[in-house]
């Protein structure tokens, strides 16, 4: 603190230090000021980046595009750089005391989370400084840092002592513990591990080989790939336990995507198919398990998902693919459609350019998501009856606007096309109004999706048809692990630390559902 001797007595000096205190406090408040504008500035920009790139996202979603990539990476990298800058601002210095912002309140650390203590005394810790009097403590404060410990390789030495018998020759040894790779070195954590960094983290093997030598852990890819072979050899009687669960619903949520392969022979890559199925009824209060099955195929030829379906009977809710056309033939399997697909015609054209027409049209749709939103978790039949009631009349309604605008516009226009692909299934479209059970759209699969979207972005998705079957078996184990609410990587865990020695007529001893109060994580 300046004292009142640190001043000059003469009047005239005093006032130039005054007003060369004023200038620079002025020069201060430029400071401030200019500093505000540009963090108003930048928060404008951060909010406008945020709002592209979520739209280029569902874009990218539907609609595979490197070039769409390459602008969402950039745009991202630009949204890192100005959040950086914000993390990097200097604090601000108010000219006055004033009333402080309303802060917002920053969620405790979670309480499962194991907690280190670290206590900081002070460096005269029994006598006071002052008066060399004891010290006695009073009370303390307490905060929390949220820290990351990197993941730490181990090794498990198994010991088996040999007992010999003091008065014949009998020995006596523990059996040695069963192993998921038969004489391998890898343990169960090690192989969930390297399963859930590739296929729910999309961590190529190369990379992750990096990462463990850099802890001093050499791990060539090559052997990485072939644990993650034997595991998922290993693991088929899980999937193939999954499958028939899936396929026992009375509906379906289903979908594909396409996935690069390496080709065999020329090193170029050729585009192979994955194909989804979603058993999941709890918006329906159905407590059956939910579960996602993944099958890959080398092409998109419809005899494939006529033979995943082959022991299906029900309600299939799925895109327009017209491979699916024979499977509705046979009788045994009805065809709800998607009003998220309906919906993204008019979107796509709304999102370009707004007008009239394809904004009734979004409105008119979103009143049926509305309705959806009141019954959701409801029973089939009432469900049914409050889309009955509500949505019945919503539906005929805009059927006989649909008809009555297409009268008006030339069959060439993209509107034309948006409302034609709407009523050429119209039937398909409402059959969710007619049975409980149903969804209004195809959302559960196109969630399900999402993953392989990301790794598919990351790296090549296999390296041959082999490996994309690998892939779909894992992805079914991760995503059904993910819709039962269990951490992935526990359960693999205890799956591959089982299933050796499993009976395989108890495998589904082992689903994600059954297993859940017997998973432990690790600290």
């Amino acid at each position: 603190m300046t004292t009142a001797n640190a001043y000059p007595d003469d009047i005239e000096a005093l006032k130039a230090l005054l007003l060369e205190r004023d200038a620079r406090i002025g020069h201060l408040q430029d400071v401030v000021e200019s500093q505000k504008a540009a963090t108003a500035t930048d928060k404008a920009e951060i909010e406008h980046l945020k709002l592209l790139i979520a739209k280029l996202r569902r874009m990218q979603f539907g609609r595979r595009s490197e070039k769409l990539d390459r602008q969402i990476e950039q745009l991202e990298l630009r949204l890192e750089e100005l959040e950086a800058d914000e993390g990097a601002a200097p604090i601000e210095i108010h000219r006055t005391p004033r009333t402080a912002p309303e802060q917002v309140q920053r969620k405790p650390l979670p309480e499962h989370l194991p907690r280190e203590f670290q206590t900081h005394w002070p460096e005269s810790r029994d006598t006071c400084t002052a008066c060399g009097a004891p010290m006695k403590q009073l009370g303390e404060d307490v905060s929390e840092q949220l820290e990351y410990v990197p993941a730490s390789f181990r090794v498990i030495r198994h010991v088996r002592p040999k007992l010999a018998c003091s008065c014949c020759d009998h020995i006596a040894q523990a059996a040695a513990p069963s192993r998921p790779i038969e004489r391998g070195m890898a343990g169960p954590g090690l192989l969930a591990h390297v399963l859930v960094a590739k296929f729910a983290d999309h961590l190529p093997l190369y990379r992750q080989s990096v990462i463990y030598a850099r802890e001093g852990v050499e791990l060539d890819r090559s052997l990485l790939a072939k644990w993650v072979g034997h595991s998922a050899a290993l693991l088929q009687p899980l999937v193939d336990t999954l499958r028939r669960h899936v396929m026992a619903a009375t509906k379906l949520h289903a979908d594909d995507t396409p996935v690069p392969v390496l080709a065999p022979g020329n090193g170029k890559t050729k585009t192979g198919r994955l194909w989804v199925y979603v058993r999941d009824d709890r918006t329906s209060g159905d407590a059956t398990p939910p579960a996602v099955w993944f099958a890959y195929t080398p092409d998109r030829k419809g005899i494939h998902p006529q033979q995943h379906l082959e022991s299906f009977n029900g309600t299939l809710q799925a895109d327009a693919y017209g491979g699916y056309q024979a499977i509705y033939e046979t009788g045994r399997v009805a065809e709800a459609a998607c009003w998220a697909h309906a919906r993204r015609q008019f979107y796509e054209l709304y999102a370009a350019r707004p007008n009239s027409l394809n904004t009734e049209a979004l409105e008119r749709i979103g009143a049926l998501y509305k309705i959806e939103e009141q019954i959701r978790g409801k029973p089939p039949d009432v469900r049914q009856a409050y889309r009955q009631a509500q949505a019945r009349p919503l539906l005929d309604q805009l059927h006989a606007w649909l008809r009555a605008t297409l009268e008006t516009l030339s069959r060439k226009s993209d509107t034309s096309r948006a409302i034609l692909y709407a009523l050429n299934r119209w039937e398909a479209l409402t059959r969710y109004c007619d049975d409980g059970r149903l969804e209004i759209d195809n959302l559960p699969v196109e969630r399900a999706l999402r993953g392989v979207a990301i790794g598919r972005r990351n790296y090549l998705f296999a390296g041959a048809d082999s490996g994309g079957e690998r892939a779909a078996a894992i992805y079914s184990l991760i995503g059904t692990a993910k819709l039962n609410g269990v951490d992935p990587e526990a359960y693999l865990r205890f799956v591959l630390a089982r299933i050796a020695d499993h009976p395989i007529n108890r495998v589904d001893e082992l689903m994600p559902w059954v297993v859940t109060e017997q998973l432990v994580t690790p600290a």
